[in-house]
């Protein structure tokens, strides 16, 4: 128990999931007569063999009234093939077999509702999956025994035809095959001995290899109920099955999801999860557990007080779990898959704060919680806190962080803060003149993009260079100290435009600060004029070029860039713009831009290539976070990406980057335009030191469905600095103290 506990904290943390579901129990019918089984019913004892679309409505609309995420549909094996009045009703209902009415019932409640269907509907072939997937995101058999004598007479599956093990384990591969994500388990004390057991866990281990569709198993202890042929077979002792989920978790290994039903042990919860448990899956609070009805399920607040007794933060799962929920287009069908990536956030777990990147929403309270991994989480804090490198695994270690863990990252983080940069709140006062939205680009994440002159989606513009000028000169009467110049690449620009530009805005304001140009315009401005970056980035310099903004790094990783922004520049080419800005003297900003179709470990990999570039060059002057605002945005739109970042996600990524960009980039900014005043004001106490410009004119943000505002004066950015306990500051683009006569400006 103590090596499958560890094992189990390695794979999950402290994090343990359950699944709020509604149990709609289509028929009661089944053509198998397993021993201990009350869940089967003859049709006398119905008032009819199936539930009507109305019952099953009704049912499914109660469970998402009281918050239920799941449907779990359960049913009988093939009862048409024993029962008469199985094949009569479902002639009346239209349809040749059980699966085939299991289908359009599913299907009713994935679309009438906000359910997501899990279907458990016995032994089932290729052309059932095929048929079924489409209207499921699970589905499910629980393997329970691979001892095959147990079929034989006088076992617990004698007369049973849809038990045998070599069955179960073949449609088990099927599904595999069809790439269902999948539950399986064993029963346990049935009549079989502990090395049955291990053969079961082994075999269920071997298809999961194979296939990877094992989302979790179950270990289920046995209960004998009055009125069976069992009713007096002994129960397994809670040590049996102690024993069992060890040896389950020492098979399956630290990342696999081991359930046990906490209603069958409701006193002993603490125990299951130091033997390796870490999912309680379905717990209804609308309708009774049907297969196991002398057992009430817990209380949620009950099983989140037992959770958290043991150490552990209790959250939230979807029908299909989150290893595989964050691949949705390799296990769902395309609609299902639509569903669950927009409900989800980047472990695979469901949103449930409400809060969502530049939407204006209330920040919700962090759900609270004990942690029984904060050792592994200080070890980690330590090094970055020396300034030593961390590694892959240890930063998206802290992106898994949950409850107290997370307080306690966000803690150390505001520390470092205090450290490295005192206690200034800082921002720039600065406008945003971003001269023109048509581009040639087809970045998924981006609204304000307005395709070609010759293909437009809504408004486009080109500012001429006398606006552009104008913008400047208005902006420097109003006190501005920087000009934020960004725009779209423009059919007709070339390098000599953004030279121009530059020269432009140089003449209008000739003390302004020139922060200009993203990697994506540097590349295309010298691939224009055939110039290496160096000496194009010289040029820019000395047309009044001070600093880049560090936009278009997206994620530095090709694997998601080829997802969200295919034709524009790669991870290297972005950081060979940066090197080489750094090279002629120019400083950057750097950005992240995350919580669409990216995972942790290519947020890890983003930071660590910031560091090793920072470095090498010293040339970042901070570090920006901007969670992806998903409303308008054209992948979105399509189905294709997450709803953005969660709070905890958001919160966790100033202070991830405070760590692990520690003692190298001193300052990390929170985006007011993306987090909204409270956020920012949250971030403040979780790593960040800044929060940014006020920005005149923000128009990016807004074309994605931001409503946080174009304009963030400075009387809010005192107040929002003062609602974190802090003091602002204004500073200049290279975090100087601003000239006297500019601040009355």
């Amino acid at each position: 128990m103590r090596e499958s506990e560890a094992l189990t904290l390695a794979g999950h943390g402290s994090l343990v999931t359950y699944s709020r579901k509604v149990f709609i129990p289509l028929t009661r019918l089944c053509r198998d007569v397993c021993h201990y089984c009350t869940f089967a019913a003859s049709p006398s004892r119905l008032e009819a063999p199936y539930l009507d679309r109305h019952e099953v409505l009704r049912i499914a609309r109660a469970g998402e009234a009281a918050g239920c995420r799941e449907a779990l549909f359960t049913l009988g094996d093939q009862p048409e093939l024993r029962f008469a009045t199985a094949r009569a009703a479902l002639d009346r209902l239209g349809h040749e077999t059980t699966l085939s009415y299991l289908r359009e019932m599913a299907a009713l409640v994935a679309s009438e509702t906000g359910l997501l269907p899990h279907l458990n509907p016995g032994l089932m072939g290729a052309g059932d999956y095929a048929m079924l997937r489409p209207v499921a995101a699970s589905m499910g058999i629980m393997l329970e025994t691979s001892a095959a004598r147990l079929s034989e007479r006088g076992g617990p599956h004698f007369g049973s035809p849809d038990k045998h093990p070599e069955q179960r384990l073949a449609s088990i591969a099927e599904a595999g095959r069809a790439r269902v994500a999948f539950t399986t388990g064993i029963l346990i004390g049935i009549g079989e001995t502990r090395s049955e057991r291990i053969d079961a866990l082994l075999d269920i281990a071997a298809l999961h290899r194979r296939y990877g569709h094992i989302q979790e198993v179950i270990v289920q202890n046995f209960r004998a109920k009055p009125g069976t042929p069992m009713a007096r077979h002994p129960e397994p002792s809670l040590e049996e099955h102690l024993w069992t989920i060890a040896a389950a978790r020492l098979i399956l290994g630290p990342d696999m999801s081991i359930q046990a039903p906490p209603n069958l042990r409701p006193d002993e919860l603490g125990e299951l999860l130091r033997a390796g448990v870490n999912d309680w899956g379905g717990v209804s609070p609308v309708t009774i557990d049907h297969v196991n009805p002398e057992a009430p399920w817990p209380h949620l607040a009950a099983l989140d007080a037992a959770t958290a007794a043991a150490g552990r933060v209790l959250r939230q799962r979807l029908a299909i779990g989150p290893g595989h929920a964050r691949d949705p287009e390799q296990w769902l069908d395309p609609s299902m898959a639509t569903r669950v990536r927009r409900a989800v956030d980047g472990r695979g777990l469901p949103f449930t704060d409400g809060w969502r990147a530049g939407s204006g929403s209330a920040i919700a309270a962090m759900a609270p919680g004990p942690s029984a991994a904060l050792s592994t989480v200080d070890g980690i804090i330590s090094r970055a806190a020396s300034g030593d490198g961390l590694s892959e695994a240890d930063i998206v270690r802290l992106f898994c962080a949950e409850g107290e863990e997370v307080r306690h990252i966000a803690a150390a983080a505001d520390a470092l803060r205090h450290e490295a940069v005192g206690d200034a709140v800082t921002y720039v006062v600065n406008r945003n003149i971003n001269y023109t939205n048509i581009c040639l680009y087809h970045c998924g994440f981006c609204a304000f993009s307005k395709g070609s002159t010759r293909s437009l989606r809504g408004a486009a513009y080109r500012l001429d260079l006398e606006e552009v000028a104008r913008r400047a000169a208005e902006a420097a009467a109003r006190g501005a100290t920087e000009v934020c110049l960004q725009g779209g690449i423009h059919p007709e620009f070339n390098g000599e435009t953004y030279l121009a530009i530059t020269r432009a805005v140089r003449q209008a304001a000739p003390g302004i600060h020139i922060h200009a140009f993203s990697p994506l315009e540097v590349s295309h401005g010298a691939a224009t004029l055939g110039l290496p970056l160096e000496d194009y980035l010289g040029r820019l310099k000395a047309a009044g070029l001070a600093t880049l903004p560090g936009t278009a790094a997206e994620i530095l990783d090709d694997e998601v860039r080829a997802v969200i922004c295919p034709d524009k520049v790669s991870t290297q080419q972005w950081l060979d713009v940066m090197r080489s800005a750094h090279a002629v003297g120019l400083r950057s900003t750097a950005t992240i831009m995350f919580g669409h179709v990216d995972r942790y470990d290519h947020w890890a990999r983003h930071l660590l290539r910031i560091r090793a570039l920072q470095e090498q060059t010293g040339g970042f002057t901070e570090f920006v976070p901007l969670p992806f605002v998903h409303m308008e945005a054209p992948l979105w739109r399509k189905g294709a990406a997450r709803s953005g970042p969660s709070y905890r996600e958001a919160l966790l990524m100033h202070a991830v980057a405070r760590l692990a960009l520690h003692p190298h980039i001193p300052n990390i900014q929170a985006s007011w335009v993306k987090l909204g005043p409270d956020g920012a004001c949250e971030a403040l106490t979780a790593g960040a030191n800044d929060l940014g410009g006020i920005l005149m004119d923000e128009t990016i943000t807004r074309s994605a469905g931001g409503v946080n505002g174009q304009l963030f004066d400075a009387a809010r950015m005192e107040a929002t600095a003062a609602a974190a306990g802090r003091f602002a500051r204004q500073r200049t683009t290279f975090y100087g103290p601003v000239a006297a006569e500019r601040v009355p400006a």
